[in-house]
């Protein structure tokens, strides 16, 4: 696994103090701090002590506080840790507003920008790129190569569009074992279309393909089909979605 993507390892306990004090209310007097933080945790783990847990923070709510797995879970412990809450936090005002996708989509955004563009298979937008779109794939699946039969109408929309490797199957499977090839190709893209196109390519490996580092990307951020489409800003998309429908929720104005 290239060790750019080694944070995805999971099985740590990581309690985050550095960003609290912005999430504490201003009402909330309770203790603050590490010490704290694994305090509430403690009975949780002491009955699940393998919960790969990623993150401790202080919620919106008082006597709330999030915990967050590394597949997008996410859990709200009551200050002494013997109550706990699996599932979103929305805010009511003028509409309902998911606090707890928002922090997913923050998470998502610093974990796709330490991707390099190097190791993935990218088709430009024609002309003036109006956004970017990550898309974790498999050569094998239905609607990502319908998506991918319509490259060329996401280009005209302005959308770049950035194929990561997501074999459905796992990574022992001839699908994942195809994708190493694609990704190994001295012509990545054009490896691809022939691969969403039911063609053979030539077989590959080579020792910094990035499927498996992908894969675990793909799983971390809560990826669990394919297509999945990951935005520039976050938010995860899960299907396919056609240029134009896509296009408006990326606010694009679509010219008549």
């Amino acid at each position: 696994m290239p060790k750019r993507l080694a944070w995805l390892v999971l099985g740590c306990l990581t309690l985050a103090a550095g960003n609290l004090a912005a999430e504490q209310p201003l009402e909330v007097k309770e203790a603050t701090g590490m010490d704290a933080l694994r305090q509430i945790v403690a009975p949780l783990l002491s009955v699940r002590p393998d919960l790969p847990i990623e993150e401790v923070y202080f919620s919106p709510v008082s006597g709330l506080y999030g915990v967050a797995l590394p597949d997008g879970t996410t859990l709200y412990l009551s200050q002494d840790g013997k109550h706990m809450i699996v599932g979103d936090m929305f805010v009511i005002g003028d509409d309902l507003v998911n606090l707890t996708e928002q922090r997913r989509s923050v998470r998502r955004k610093e974990l796709m920008a330490q991707v390099d563009l190097s190791d993935m298979v990218v088709f430009p937008a024609q002309g003036e790129t109006k956004a970017v779109i990550n898309v974790f794939t498999d050569v094998d699946c239905g609607y990502c190569r319908k998506l991918h039969s319509e490259i060329a109408e996401y280009g005209k929309h302005g959308i770049e569009v950035r194929y990561l490797a997501y074999p459905r199957e796992g990574l022992q499977s001839e699908t994942a074992a195809t994708m190493r090839s694609v990704w190994c190709a001295s012509d990545p893209g054009a490896a691809l279309t022939r691969a969403k196109n039911g063609q053979r390519i030539a077989e590959r490996e080579c020792p910094d393909n990035p499927v498996a580092a992908q894969f675990a990307l793909g799983q971390g951020l809560g990826v669990s089909g394919t297509p999945a489409i990951v935005t520039a800003e976050g938010e995860l998309f899960p299907g396919y979605i056609p240029a134009p429908q896509l296009a408006q929720r990326l606010g694009i104005v679509i010219q008549p």
